[in-house]
């Protein structure tokens, strides 16, 4: 387990929460600091040619970017408040509908909404091609590599992809488990030999059973296993400001971008 910097640490909690959202365990939307104007809503065709719809949150062409996919039942406004949240640390975000998802609250996920009519498959493997199109898109639109960030099961399908695409060159995983093992093999071999910079996290609960994935693993000074001192969340949902001890993971992944950050 890695030590973190406190100084780092102390700061990114006190600067990093000025914005209010809402609960989203009543399936409500975070507040959105940003008008849609602000907000470049696009479409981009999947590899099986399937439209993915996504949002872009951008400060710079020149700026580092972050891939945001979301968990499972859950859409691209999974990060709203998040988005704006990295913007102001100085990252572009581009943030997805996977056609494994589904509505939060009157936020629909259009991309599986197109996958139900067009009877495609939208279990959560399904969904791995969706985020591989999104890597090239955004690898393409930024001409560089890209921080690929998971949630659920989508940050499962981050660590795979990372240890396979040449176009990442970080990856963020909230709460990931074995769970697509039948598929990919187990992420347990496949994370042997791992060196790109990841930060991984969960809630208390899940952590020793996140931290066994690793147990192959000799972490480097840029790849961090983070563990709440709080009871902490599933997902990304643990960095919604409404959600208590929301603080803390916020200051253990700035520390971690800060640090990546070039």
């Amino acid at each position: 387990m890695k030590q973190y910097n406190v100084f780092l640490i102390l700061i990114y909690a006190i600067i990093l929460f000025g914005c209010k959202q809402n609960d989203p365990g009543g399936n409500r939307i975070v507040d959105n600091e940003l008008s849609n104007e602000d907000k470049l809503q696009v479409e981009f065709a999947s590899l099986d040619s399937l439209i993915i719809s996504a949002n872009i949150y951008e400060i710079s062409k020149d700026s580092p970017v972050i891939l945001l996919c979301h968990q499972a039942r859950f859409n691209k406004f999974e990060y709203e408040g998040i988005a704006q949240e990295l913007n102001r640390m100085g990252y572009n975000c581009i943030a997805i509908d996977q056609r494994s998802g589904g509505p939060i609250a009157n936020m629909v996920n259009n991309t599986y909404n197109r996958a139900v009519k067009l009877g495609k498959e939208t279990n959560y493997i399904d969904a791995e091609q969706d985020i591989i199109a999104a890597i090239n898109y955004s690898a393409e639109r930024y001409e560089k590599p890209i921080i690929l960030w998971g949630s659920s099961y989508s940050s499962t399908l981050a660590l795979y992809l990372a240890s396979e695409n040449e176009k990442v060159m970080a990856v963020v995983s909230f709460s990931p488990g074995n769970y697509l093992s039948e598929y990919k093999g187990s992420s347990m071999d496949k994370l042997v030999g791992f060196e790109k910079p990841m930060f991984v996290t969960s809630s208390k609960r899940e952590a020793e059973g996140v931290t066994e994935l690793f147990k192959y693993v000799k972490l480097n000074e840029n790849q961090i296993i983070f563990v709440p001192e709080g009871g902490g969340h599933h997902g990304s949902r643990a960095l919604w400001k409404s959600q208590q001890g929301g603080d803390e993971y916020w200051a253990a992944v700035g520390s971690f971008l800060v640090s990546i950050k070039k």
